[in-house]
């Protein structure tokens, strides 16, 4: 308001009160206003303020009543910086994350952060930098709740120092060079699309929690347009193996490593499982006898409930290699029934009467009684694969790894006439993701598709 809108009135003692104080009384548009003072003086020296604002002309503001010289100023809080705010985030998502989620988030994390640093100086080495943040930053519990070696610590002050503010992710520019920097690995290669659409996505994520704090009205990503990678959806049709290929790698997993160790007989169940099964290694690692009906003959039926994928102890809440989860993307006590074979219940039979079971009556489980690792099976199968295939199929992507059995599985499903709803039900995926990804061919099995339509065609001739 303008001064010619204020009136100042005289200082008025209260004597009321416990303690004598002198009360100034203005009116500002109409609207009253006083403030206490403890002595005359100060009264005075408040209310000579009052006047002198007025006869300058300064505006008054209506809330408070003070001019604008005698206005309190608010110092703003410091602007959140990425570091902070991306430890905000990970602090948000760790307790809900399965352990590879956690893994991807702070992959994530990690790649943005090293593209929101200034060019302060004193610049650790990138190699330092992403230590401090891969294995000390971006895990729970933090750098703040354990010990912390002094150099990651040295690195990861200069980190919060460097790192730019959440608000400068306005720039279009800025967001884009983010983006662009996820499509690499660290050798400066192109990423895989499927990992820069997982980064990505966090990304995306991360700055719609910004906008819940308040730091953008809108979500940046918005005014961007980015070229991302196209993820492949589709299963290779070359990985496909036959059942005759199938069973000859199943067989030849009992010639791996010693008779005594038995390294690759101890996982003719697990393999068998994804095969015959459609299980995902994870679901076929976790299978205990209590959850296996085995027949004498006919098909038997197992009740997949329980997962053990190979995390690694960063991730995981029990500090142990395998997470114990239930099933991939349902709730957590949800049961799927899968028939299986004969095959497959001839295959677990044997291995029960041969090895037993785990403590926990897991059928796959290694010489310690532990549930098997990625790299043991991975180097089983490989072992296996060139033994059962001839040299021109070892050199070609056919069954390269463990879970193209499993796509060979559903592929062989689809082509021996399963109801596409019944399969998904089985392996435990959506319609739409089971057609756009195993309606494939098997290796072999083009001739046999060439043939009835040859037989087609000469009937009309």
């Amino acid at each position: 308001m303008k001064s010619t809108d204020v009136r100042v009135w005289s200082i008025r003692q209260n004597k009321s009160a416990t303690k004598p104080s002198y009360e100034v009384r203005w009116k500002v548009s109409g609207q009253p206003f006083s403030r206490t003072r403890r002595t005359k003086a100060l009264a005075d020296a408040f209310r000579s303020q009052l006047v002198r604002a007025a006869r300058g002309g300064e505006e008054f503001d209506t809330e408070s009543g003070l001019p604008d010289s005698m206005v309190e100023k608010v110092e703003a809080p410091p602007a959140l910086t990425w570091y902070a705010f991306a430890l905000k985030y990970l602090g948000m998502k760790w307790p809900h994350a399965a352990p590879k989620h956690r893994d991807g988030i702070n992959e994530a994390l990690t790649a943005v952060t090293m593209m929101m640093l200034d060019e302060r100086a004193d610049r650790p080495p990138a190699a330092l930098l992403r230590e401090a943040l891969r294995h000390w930053a971006f895990v729970l519990p933090g750098p703040l709740e354990r010990e912390v070696p002094t150099h990651i610590g040295n690195a990861l002050h200069w980190v919060a120092k460097a790192s730019m503010p959440v608000a400068s992710l306005k720039d279009p520019v800025l967001v884009r060079s983010v983006l662009d920097a996820l499509k690499l690995k660290l050798d400066g290669t192109a990423a895989a699309a499927e990992t820069v659409r997982r980064k990505k996505n966090t990304f995306v994520n991360a700055l719609q929690y910004a906008m819940d704090m308040g730091e953008f009205s809108e979500n940046p990503m918005s005014s961007v347009k980015w070229q991302k990678p196209k993820v492949v959806k589709e299963v290779d049709p070359r990985v496909v193996a036959n059942p005759r290929q199938m069973n000859s790698i199943l067989d030849s997993c009992t010639y791996v490593g010693s008779y005594r160790r038995a390294r690759g007989r101890r996982l003719v169940a697990f393999f068998g499982g994804i095969y015959f099964g459609a299980f995902r290694p994870a679901e076929s690692a976790a299978v205990s006898v209590l959850d296996l009906r085995l027949p004498d003959e006919g098909w038997g039926l197992a009740n997949l409930h329980r997962t053990r994928p190979s995390a690694g102890k960063r991730w995981t809440d029990n500090g142990e290699t395998h997470d114990d989860r239930g099933l991939k993307n349902r709730p957590e006590e949800e049961v799927r029934p899968v028939p299986i074979p004969p095959q497959l219940v001839t295959i677990y039979k044997w291995s029960i009467d041969t090895f037993g079971t785990a403590d926990d009556g897991r059928v796959t489980f290694n010489e310690r009684g532990g549930v098997v690792g990625s790299s043991t099976y991975d180097r089983v199968w490989h072992e296996a694969r060139e033994l059962a295939l001839p040299p021109e199929q070892v050199n070609s992507p056919l069954a390269r790894r463990p879970y193209d059995a499993r796509h060979s599985a559903l592929t062989g499903w689809l082509n021996a006439g399963l109801d596409p709803v019944e399969a998904a039900w089985r392996a435990g995926n959506s319609v739409e993701v089971l057609l756009a990804r195993y309606a494939k061919c098997m290796d072999g099995r083009r001739e046999i598709g060439n043939s009835r339509i040859e037989g087609f065609l000469h009937e009309y001739e």
